[in-house]
Protein backbone atom coordinates (compact mmCIF):
# COMPACT_ATOMS: atom_id res chain seq x y z
CA UNK A 1 0.00 0.00 0.00
CA UNK A 2 1.46 3.62 -1.02
CA UNK A 3 1.54 6.35 1.75
CA UNK A 4 -0.96 7.92 2.37
CA UNK A 5 0.63 11.40 1.21
CA UNK A 6 0.65 9.75 -1.98
CA UNK A 7 -2.95 9.22 -2.59
CA UNK A 8 -5.26 11.84 -4.48
CA UNK A 9 -6.37 14.84 -2.66
CA UNK A 10 -10.09 13.09 -3.79
CA UNK A 11 -9.50 10.16 -2.81
CA UNK A 12 -7.65 11.50 0.59
CA UNK A 13 -11.04 14.12 0.78
CA UNK A 14 -13.48 10.95 0.55
CA UNK A 15 -11.51 8.77 3.10
CA UNK A 16 -11.80 11.20 5.82
CA UNK A 17 -15.41 11.80 5.09
CA UNK A 18 -15.89 8.27 5.69
CA UNK A 19 -13.83 8.31 8.93
CA UNK A 20 -11.67 5.74 6.82
CA UNK A 21 -8.00 7.73 8.01
CA UNK A 22 -7.66 10.95 10.18
CA UNK A 23 -6.81 14.30 9.28
CA UNK A 24 -4.18 13.58 12.00
CA UNK A 25 -2.49 10.58 9.91
CA UNK A 26 -2.81 12.43 6.82
CA UNK A 27 -0.60 15.47 8.14
CA UNK A 28 2.00 13.05 9.70
CA UNK A 29 2.73 11.33 6.18
CA UNK A 30 3.00 14.57 4.83
CA UNK A 31 5.06 15.84 7.05
CA UNK A 32 7.51 12.54 6.92
CA UNK A 33 7.32 12.99 3.41
CA UNK A 34 8.51 16.92 3.89
CA UNK A 35 11.27 15.75 6.46
CA UNK A 36 12.76 12.62 4.38
CA UNK A 37 12.66 14.67 0.84
CA UNK A 38 13.16 18.38 1.25
CA UNK A 39 16.72 18.29 2.11
CA UNK A 40 17.27 17.82 -0.92
CA UNK A 41 14.91 20.02 -2.54
CA UNK A 42 14.06 22.95 -0.73
CA UNK A 43 10.38 23.37 -1.58
CA UNK A 44 8.99 24.08 1.82
CA UNK A 45 10.68 26.87 3.00
CA UNK A 46 8.46 27.70 5.89
CA UNK A 47 6.96 25.25 7.54
CA UNK A 48 3.78 25.49 10.38
CA UNK A 49 3.98 21.78 11.37
CA UNK A 50 2.86 22.35 15.10
CA UNK A 51 -0.42 24.76 13.99
CA UNK A 52 -1.13 22.54 11.15
CA UNK A 53 -1.38 19.64 13.98
CA UNK A 54 -4.03 21.63 16.21
CA UNK A 55 -6.06 21.81 13.23
CA UNK A 56 -5.59 18.53 12.08
CA UNK A 57 -6.84 17.23 15.79
CA UNK A 58 -9.66 19.98 15.08
CA UNK A 59 -10.92 18.55 12.08
CA UNK A 60 -10.63 15.28 12.81
CA UNK A 61 -12.96 16.31 16.41
CA UNK A 62 -15.18 17.89 13.42
CA UNK A 63 -15.62 14.29 12.02
CA UNK A 64 -16.19 11.93 14.48
CA UNK A 65 -18.82 14.56 16.33
CA UNK A 66 -20.87 14.81 12.15
CA UNK A 67 -20.49 18.17 11.48
CA UNK A 68 -20.84 19.81 8.39
CA UNK A 69 -17.25 19.17 6.43
CA UNK A 70 -15.99 21.41 3.80
CA UNK A 71 -14.27 20.62 0.30
CA UNK A 72 -11.04 20.42 1.57
CA UNK A 73 -11.60 19.23 5.34
CA UNK A 74 -8.43 17.75 6.72
CA UNK A 75 -6.41 18.03 3.21
CA UNK A 76 -3.21 20.12 4.09
CA UNK A 77 -2.29 23.09 1.57
CA UNK A 78 0.98 24.86 0.70
CA UNK A 79 0.50 28.17 0.10
CA UNK A 80 3.38 29.85 -2.36
CA UNK A 81 5.00 32.19 -0.99
CA UNK A 82 3.74 35.33 -2.38
CA UNK A 83 0.15 35.10 -0.84
CA UNK A 84 -0.10 36.43 2.75
CA UNK A 85 -0.79 33.97 5.10
CA UNK A 86 -2.29 34.72 8.92
CA UNK A 87 0.50 34.49 11.35
CA UNK A 88 3.08 32.03 8.90
CA UNK A 89 5.72 34.22 7.22
CA UNK A 90 5.49 35.18 3.70
CA UNK A 91 8.92 36.29 2.43
CA UNK A 92 7.98 37.02 -1.29
CA UNK A 93 11.45 35.22 -1.66
CA UNK A 94 12.81 38.72 -1.08
CA UNK A 95 15.36 39.52 1.56
CA UNK A 96 13.49 42.72 2.18
CA UNK A 97 10.20 40.82 3.65
CA UNK A 98 12.72 37.71 5.48
CA UNK A 99 11.43 38.09 8.81
CA UNK A 100 7.45 39.29 7.12
CA UNK A 101 4.54 37.54 9.33
CA UNK A 102 0.99 38.86 7.79
CA UNK A 103 -1.73 39.49 10.46
CA UNK A 104 -4.40 38.47 7.51
CA UNK A 105 -4.92 35.57 5.35
CA UNK A 106 -5.47 37.42 1.55
CA UNK A 107 -8.98 36.04 0.26
CA UNK A 108 -7.63 32.88 -2.13
CA UNK A 109 -6.24 31.58 1.03
CA UNK A 110 -9.26 32.81 3.59
CA UNK A 111 -11.53 30.74 1.26
CA UNK A 112 -8.99 27.56 1.39
CA UNK A 113 -8.87 27.31 5.27
CA UNK A 114 -12.27 28.29 5.36
CA UNK A 115 -13.31 24.86 3.45
CA UNK A 116 -11.33 23.20 5.97
CA UNK A 117 -7.96 23.30 4.12
CA UNK A 118 -4.68 22.85 6.49
CA UNK A 119 -1.59 25.41 5.66
CA UNK A 120 1.26 23.06 6.34
CA UNK A 121 3.81 25.33 5.12
CA UNK A 122 5.00 28.23 2.63
CA UNK A 123 6.39 27.10 -1.39
CA UNK A 124 9.61 28.90 -2.23
CA UNK A 125 9.33 31.19 -4.85
CA UNK A 126 11.58 33.65 -6.61
CA UNK A 127 11.85 37.24 -5.62
CA UNK A 128 8.24 38.61 -6.02
CA UNK A 129 7.33 35.94 -8.70
CA UNK A 130 9.84 37.20 -11.41
CA UNK A 131 11.44 34.48 -13.54
CA UNK A 132 11.25 30.71 -14.29
CA UNK A 133 13.29 29.30 -12.15
CA UNK A 134 12.75 29.01 -8.57
CA UNK A 135 15.64 30.31 -6.69
CA UNK A 136 15.80 33.89 -4.46
CA UNK A 137 18.19 35.47 -2.20
CA UNK A 138 16.54 34.47 1.13
CA UNK A 139 16.44 30.35 0.54
CA UNK A 140 18.07 29.64 -2.39
CA UNK A 141 17.06 27.61 -4.99
CA UNK A 142 14.84 25.05 -5.37
CA UNK A 143 15.43 21.57 -7.49
CA UNK A 144 13.42 20.01 -9.53
CA UNK A 145 12.47 16.23 -7.74
CA UNK A 146 13.67 14.64 -11.16
CA UNK A 147 17.17 15.99 -11.11
CA UNK A 148 17.55 18.43 -8.41
CA UNK A 149 20.52 20.42 -9.67
CA UNK A 150 18.17 21.17 -12.47
CA UNK A 151 15.45 24.06 -12.22
CA UNK A 152 11.74 23.51 -11.10
CA UNK A 153 10.71 26.07 -13.06
CA UNK A 154 8.71 29.12 -11.54
CA UNK A 155 7.59 30.96 -10.21
CA UNK A 156 5.30 28.62 -8.39
CA UNK A 157 8.29 25.96 -8.23
CA UNK A 158 8.27 25.06 -4.77
CA UNK A 159 4.56 23.97 -5.05
CA UNK A 160 5.01 21.66 -8.11
CA UNK A 161 8.06 20.33 -6.51
CA UNK A 162 5.86 19.40 -3.05
CA UNK A 163 3.10 17.95 -5.00
CA UNK A 164 5.50 16.04 -7.38
CA UNK A 165 7.04 14.25 -4.09
CA UNK A 166 4.40 13.96 -2.12
CA UNK A 167 4.89 16.55 0.99
CA UNK A 168 1.40 17.70 0.57
CA UNK A 169 -1.65 16.59 -1.81
CA UNK A 170 -2.65 20.52 -3.23
CA UNK A 171 -0.56 23.65 -3.23
CA UNK A 172 -1.37 27.04 -4.59
CA UNK A 173 0.15 28.93 -6.95
CA UNK A 174 -0.14 32.24 -9.20
CA UNK A 175 0.41 32.31 -13.07
CA UNK A 176 1.56 35.93 -15.04
CA UNK A 177 3.44 34.47 -18.36
CA UNK A 178 3.93 30.94 -16.83
CA UNK A 179 4.71 30.97 -13.49
CA UNK A 180 1.84 28.13 -12.69
CA UNK A 181 2.17 26.32 -15.80
CA UNK A 182 5.88 26.12 -16.70
CA UNK A 183 6.44 24.47 -13.23
CA UNK A 184 3.89 21.75 -13.60
CA UNK A 185 5.05 21.26 -16.94
CA UNK A 186 9.01 20.74 -15.58
CA UNK A 187 7.96 18.60 -12.15
CA UNK A 188 4.82 16.45 -14.17
CA UNK A 189 1.93 18.25 -12.08
CA UNK A 190 -1.26 19.44 -13.01
CA UNK A 191 -1.43 23.15 -13.38
CA UNK A 192 -4.90 25.69 -13.90
CA UNK A 193 -4.48 29.20 -15.00
CA UNK A 194 -8.41 30.23 -14.65
CA UNK A 195 -9.59 33.51 -16.44
CA UNK A 196 -8.95 36.84 -14.85
CA UNK A 197 -11.63 37.27 -11.92
CA UNK A 198 -12.11 33.45 -11.23
CA UNK A 199 -10.06 33.71 -8.90
CA UNK A 200 -9.75 37.11 -6.60
CA UNK A 201 -6.90 38.80 -6.62
CA UNK A 202 -7.19 41.82 -4.75
CA UNK A 203 -3.68 42.57 -4.08
CA UNK A 204 -2.01 42.80 -7.86
CA UNK A 205 -0.67 46.02 -7.87
CA UNK A 206 -1.86 47.49 -11.16
CA UNK A 207 -5.81 46.33 -10.53
CA UNK A 208 -6.68 47.10 -14.38
CA UNK A 209 -3.48 44.85 -15.97
CA UNK A 210 -5.38 41.32 -15.68
CA UNK A 211 -2.70 39.30 -16.40
CA UNK A 212 -1.84 37.75 -13.49
CA UNK A 213 -3.94 35.45 -11.39
CA UNK A 214 -4.40 33.02 -8.80
CA UNK A 215 -4.50 29.57 -9.39
CA UNK A 216 -4.42 26.03 -8.14
CA UNK A 217 -2.26 22.93 -8.35
CA UNK A 218 -2.53 19.49 -8.17
CA UNK A 219 -1.12 15.52 -9.12
CA UNK A 220 -4.52 15.61 -11.63
CA UNK A 221 -7.20 17.37 -12.82
CA UNK A 222 -9.77 16.50 -10.97
CA UNK A 223 -7.18 17.36 -7.26
CA UNK A 224 -6.63 20.94 -9.30
CA UNK A 225 -9.98 21.48 -10.12
CA UNK A 226 -11.02 20.68 -6.30
CA UNK A 227 -8.55 23.08 -4.86
CA UNK A 228 -9.72 25.74 -7.72
CA UNK A 229 -13.17 25.60 -6.30
CA UNK A 230 -12.33 26.32 -2.67
CA UNK A 231 -10.28 28.96 -4.19
CA UNK A 232 -13.41 30.70 -6.24
CA UNK A 233 -14.40 33.74 -4.45
CA UNK A 234 -15.44 37.40 -5.25
CA UNK A 235 -13.78 40.06 -3.74
CA UNK A 236 -14.57 43.71 -5.05
CA UNK A 237 -10.99 44.82 -5.02
CA UNK A 238 -10.14 43.24 -7.94
CA UNK A 239 -12.30 45.29 -10.52
CA UNK A 240 -12.37 41.81 -12.67
CA UNK A 241 -13.60 39.56 -9.95
CA UNK A 242 -16.88 38.45 -10.71
CA UNK A 243 -19.97 35.87 -9.40
CA UNK A 244 -17.90 32.39 -10.44
CA UNK A 245 -19.67 30.40 -13.44
CA UNK A 246 -22.21 27.78 -11.71
CA UNK A 247 -20.48 25.61 -13.64
CA UNK A 248 -17.04 25.45 -11.69
CA UNK A 249 -18.88 23.93 -8.88
CA UNK A 250 -20.94 20.94 -10.60
CA UNK A 251 -19.20 18.05 -10.55
CA UNK A 252 -16.03 17.41 -13.26
CA UNK A 253 -16.64 14.74 -16.13
CA UNK A 254 -14.01 14.39 -18.96
CA UNK A 255 -15.27 15.93 -22.02
CA UNK A 256 -16.28 14.02 -25.47
CA UNK A 257 -13.51 14.46 -27.13
CA UNK A 258 -15.04 13.14 -30.24
CA UNK A 259 -17.00 15.87 -30.36
CA UNK A 260 -14.02 18.59 -29.73
CA UNK A 261 -12.32 20.30 -32.43
CA UNK A 262 -8.23 20.73 -31.64
CA UNK A 263 -5.87 22.98 -32.96
CA UNK A 264 -2.55 21.01 -32.65
CA UNK A 265 0.43 23.68 -32.42
CA UNK A 266 4.43 23.26 -31.34
CA UNK A 267 5.52 27.24 -31.34
CA UNK A 268 1.85 28.91 -31.60
CA UNK A 269 3.03 29.88 -34.74
CA UNK A 270 5.41 33.03 -32.71
CA UNK A 271 7.21 31.35 -30.01
CA UNK A 272 11.08 29.88 -29.83
CA UNK A 273 10.80 25.94 -29.27
CA UNK A 274 13.87 23.92 -29.21
CA UNK A 275 14.50 20.99 -32.55
CA UNK A 276 14.19 18.49 -29.67
CA UNK A 277 11.03 19.69 -28.58
CA UNK A 278 8.88 20.03 -31.62
CA UNK A 279 10.14 16.48 -32.41
CA UNK A 280 8.86 15.15 -28.98
CA UNK A 281 5.52 16.99 -29.04
CA UNK A 282 4.57 15.98 -32.61
CA UNK A 283 5.68 12.19 -31.11
CA UNK A 284 3.48 12.71 -28.43
CA UNK A 285 0.75 14.52 -30.64
CA UNK A 286 0.22 10.79 -32.46
CA UNK A 287 -0.63 9.00 -29.26
CA UNK A 288 -4.00 11.46 -29.16
CA UNK A 289 -4.43 13.31 -31.70
CA UNK A 290 -7.00 10.55 -33.59
CA UNK A 291 -9.45 10.74 -30.20
CA UNK A 292 -10.42 14.14 -31.25
CA UNK A 293 -13.09 14.81 -33.82
CA UNK A 294 -11.16 17.10 -35.44
CA UNK A 295 -7.18 18.04 -35.66
CA UNK A 296 -6.88 21.38 -36.82
CA UNK A 297 -3.77 22.81 -38.73
CA UNK A 298 -2.41 26.23 -38.02
CA UNK A 299 -1.39 28.54 -35.40
CA UNK A 300 -3.17 31.65 -33.73
CA UNK A 301 -2.45 35.38 -34.24
CA UNK A 302 0.17 36.37 -31.62
CA UNK A 303 1.39 39.17 -34.00
CA UNK A 304 3.29 42.03 -31.51
CA UNK A 305 2.71 39.33 -28.68
CA UNK A 306 6.21 39.48 -27.63
CA UNK A 307 6.30 43.52 -27.85
CA UNK A 308 2.80 43.63 -25.67
CA UNK A 309 3.99 41.37 -23.46
CA UNK A 310 6.98 43.24 -22.72
CA UNK A 311 6.19 46.51 -22.48
CA UNK A 312 2.74 45.83 -20.07
CA UNK A 313 5.05 43.57 -17.95
CA UNK A 314 7.34 46.61 -17.15
CA UNK A 315 4.11 48.89 -16.63
CA UNK A 316 3.53 46.09 -13.94
CA UNK A 317 6.81 45.85 -12.35
CA UNK A 318 8.16 49.79 -12.42
CA UNK A 319 4.34 50.13 -10.34
CA UNK A 320 5.17 47.23 -7.87
CA UNK A 321 8.31 47.44 -7.71
CA UNK A 322 10.18 50.68 -9.04
CA UNK A 323 10.23 52.66 -5.36
CA UNK A 324 12.48 49.16 -4.35
CA UNK A 325 14.72 49.37 -6.83
CA UNK A 326 15.35 52.74 -6.36
CA UNK A 327 15.36 52.40 -2.93
CA UNK A 328 17.64 48.59 -2.38
CA UNK A 329 18.83 47.83 -6.11
CA UNK A 330 21.86 45.94 -4.33
CA UNK A 331 19.35 44.07 -2.12
CA UNK A 332 17.09 42.19 -5.18
CA UNK A 333 17.21 39.67 -7.46
CA UNK A 334 18.66 40.77 -11.14
CA UNK A 335 15.82 39.33 -12.11
CA UNK A 336 13.76 42.03 -10.53
CA UNK A 337 15.88 44.75 -11.46
CA UNK A 338 15.87 44.09 -15.00
CA UNK A 339 11.71 44.11 -15.35
CA UNK A 340 12.05 47.63 -13.74
CA UNK A 341 14.94 48.86 -15.92
CA UNK A 342 13.50 48.02 -19.23
CA UNK A 343 10.15 48.60 -17.95
CA UNK A 344 11.64 52.66 -17.27
CA UNK A 345 12.87 52.81 -20.76
CA UNK A 346 9.65 52.79 -22.34
CA UNK A 347 7.47 56.07 -23.00
CA UNK A 348 4.11 56.82 -23.26
CA UNK A 349 3.53 55.97 -26.56
CA UNK A 350 5.37 52.50 -26.35
CA UNK A 351 2.97 51.72 -23.82
CA UNK A 352 -0.31 52.41 -26.05
CA UNK A 353 0.98 50.56 -28.70
CA UNK A 354 1.53 47.53 -26.39
CA UNK A 355 -2.23 48.08 -24.80
CA UNK A 356 -3.69 48.01 -28.96
CA UNK A 357 -1.27 45.38 -29.81
CA UNK A 358 -2.66 43.35 -26.92
CA UNK A 359 -6.46 44.13 -27.50
CA UNK A 360 -6.17 43.20 -30.70
CA UNK A 361 -4.32 39.85 -29.99
CA UNK A 362 -7.41 39.16 -27.52
CA UNK A 363 -10.06 39.42 -29.90
CA UNK A 364 -8.52 37.23 -32.67
CA UNK A 365 -8.08 34.93 -29.90
CA UNK A 366 -11.71 34.84 -29.09
CA UNK A 367 -12.66 34.71 -32.97
CA UNK A 368 -10.42 31.76 -33.09
CA UNK A 369 -12.91 29.86 -31.04
CA UNK A 370 -15.65 29.95 -33.35
CA UNK A 371 -13.40 27.58 -35.61
CA UNK A 372 -12.03 25.48 -32.74
CA UNK A 373 -13.25 24.44 -29.15
CA UNK A 374 -9.19 24.35 -27.50
CA UNK A 375 -5.68 24.97 -28.80
CA UNK A 376 -3.23 22.02 -27.53
CA UNK A 377 1.16 23.22 -27.80
CA UNK A 378 4.09 22.02 -25.54
CA UNK A 379 3.92 23.73 -21.79
CA UNK A 380 8.19 24.85 -22.16
CA UNK A 381 10.29 25.46 -25.03
CA UNK A 382 12.86 23.56 -23.44
CA UNK A 383 14.08 20.96 -21.41
CA UNK A 384 14.63 21.92 -17.42
CA UNK A 385 18.07 23.49 -17.29
CA UNK A 386 20.68 23.57 -14.16
CA UNK A 387 18.93 25.79 -11.38
CA UNK A 388 22.67 27.80 -10.89
CA UNK A 389 22.01 30.22 -14.12
CA UNK A 390 18.69 32.28 -13.09
CA UNK A 391 17.33 31.72 -17.08
CA UNK A 392 17.37 29.90 -20.38
CA UNK A 393 19.63 32.55 -22.63
CA UNK A 394 19.23 30.38 -26.16
CA UNK A 395 17.87 27.68 -27.94
CA UNK A 396 19.68 25.89 -30.41
CA UNK A 397 22.55 28.37 -30.69
CA UNK A 398 19.61 31.20 -30.71
CA UNK A 399 20.34 34.04 -28.46
CA UNK A 400 17.31 35.29 -26.71
CA UNK A 401 16.26 38.92 -26.07
CA UNK A 402 15.47 39.11 -22.93
CA UNK A 403 15.66 36.63 -19.75
CA UNK A 404 11.48 35.97 -20.24
CA UNK A 405 11.68 35.23 -24.16
CA UNK A 406 12.18 31.26 -24.00
CA UNK A 407 8.83 31.32 -21.89
CA UNK A 408 6.54 33.14 -25.15
CA UNK A 409 4.87 29.48 -25.48
CA UNK A 410 3.00 30.55 -22.08
CA UNK A 411 3.46 34.35 -22.04
CA UNK A 412 1.67 34.75 -25.48
CA UNK A 413 -1.89 32.75 -24.23
CA UNK A 414 -1.42 34.92 -21.21
CA UNK A 415 -1.75 37.93 -24.07
CA UNK A 416 -5.13 36.85 -25.09
CA UNK A 417 -6.50 35.98 -21.73
CA UNK A 418 -6.70 32.63 -22.23
CA UNK A 419 -7.31 29.86 -19.54
CA UNK A 420 -5.19 26.96 -19.91
CA UNK A 421 -4.46 23.81 -18.00
CA UNK A 422 -0.70 21.76 -17.99
CA UNK A 423 -0.61 18.36 -18.32
CA UNK A 424 2.57 15.77 -17.42
CA UNK A 425 3.05 13.95 -20.82
CA UNK A 426 6.04 11.54 -19.75
CA UNK A 427 9.95 12.48 -19.89
CA UNK A 428 11.94 13.85 -22.44
CA UNK A 429 15.11 13.09 -24.08
CA UNK A 430 16.86 14.28 -20.72
CA UNK A 431 14.48 12.08 -18.53
CA UNK A 432 12.86 15.31 -17.03
CA UNK A 433 9.31 15.64 -17.12
CA UNK A 434 7.37 16.92 -19.84
CA UNK A 435 4.34 19.00 -20.29
CA UNK A 436 1.57 20.53 -22.59
CA UNK A 437 -0.59 22.91 -22.42
CA UNK A 438 -4.42 23.11 -23.35
CA UNK A 439 -5.71 26.22 -24.07
CA UNK A 440 -9.59 27.85 -24.17
CA UNK A 441 -11.25 31.40 -24.52
CA UNK A 442 -11.67 33.33 -21.61
CA UNK A 443 -14.44 32.20 -19.64
CA UNK A 444 -14.73 28.71 -21.07
CA UNK A 445 -12.60 27.30 -18.15
CA UNK A 446 -15.29 24.52 -17.40
CA UNK A 447 -14.62 23.16 -21.13
CA UNK A 448 -10.34 23.55 -20.84
CA UNK A 449 -10.83 21.51 -17.49
CA UNK A 450 -13.38 18.90 -18.99
CA UNK A 451 -10.53 18.17 -22.15
CA UNK A 452 -8.01 18.43 -20.02
CA UNK A 453 -9.67 15.47 -17.92
CA UNK A 454 -10.14 12.92 -20.88
CA UNK A 455 -6.86 13.92 -22.22
CA UNK A 456 -5.78 12.74 -19.26
CA UNK A 457 -7.18 9.67 -19.46
CA UNK A 458 -5.82 9.06 -22.31
CA UNK A 459 -2.38 10.06 -21.80
CA UNK A 460 -2.46 7.35 -18.60
CA UNK A 461 -3.06 4.51 -20.61
CA UNK A 462 0.45 4.81 -22.67
CA UNK A 463 3.66 4.20 -21.10
CA UNK A 464 5.27 7.09 -23.14
CA UNK A 465 2.55 9.75 -22.06
CA UNK A 466 1.38 9.16 -18.43
CA UNK A 467 2.53 11.08 -15.70
CA UNK A 468 6.18 10.62 -14.25
CA UNK A 469 7.16 9.98 -10.95
CA UNK A 470 10.25 10.81 -9.09
CA UNK A 471 12.51 8.63 -7.06
CA UNK A 472 11.34 9.22 -3.75
CA UNK A 473 14.13 6.79 -2.20
CA UNK A 474 16.60 8.34 -4.21
CA UNK A 475 15.72 11.95 -2.97
CA UNK A 476 15.86 11.02 0.34
CA UNK A 477 19.13 9.21 -0.14
CA UNK A 478 20.08 12.73 -0.88
CA UNK A 479 18.18 14.53 1.75
CA UNK A 480 19.88 12.81 4.29
CA UNK A 481 23.56 13.18 2.86
CA UNK A 482 22.93 17.14 2.16
CA UNK A 483 21.66 17.33 5.73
Amino acid sequence: MSDLCDMTAVELRRMIGRKDISPVELLDSCIARIEATDGALNAVVTRSFDRARDEAINAEKAVLEGQELGLLHGLPVGIKDLEATSGIRTTLGSALYADHIPTKDQGSVANIRAEGGIIIGKTNTPEFGAGANTRNLVFGATGNPFNPEKTCGGSSGGSAVALATGMMPLASGSDYGGSLRTPAGFCGVVGIRPSPGVVAAEGRPVGLLPFSVLGPMGRTVDDAYLLLQAQIGVDPHDPFSTSPDIDLFAPLEGADLGSIRAMITADLGAAPMSKSYRSLFAERVSVFSRHFATRVEGNPDFTDGDNSFEVLRGVNFVAAHGERVRQHRDKLSPNVVDNVDRGLAYNLEDVAIAHLQQSKIARNWLDLFDHVDVVICPAASTSPFRHNQWSVTEIDDVQMETYMRWLAITYLPTMALASAVVLPCGLDDHQMPFGIQILGAPGRDRLVIEVAKALEDVLAKNEQTRRPLPDIANLSTLAKVAG
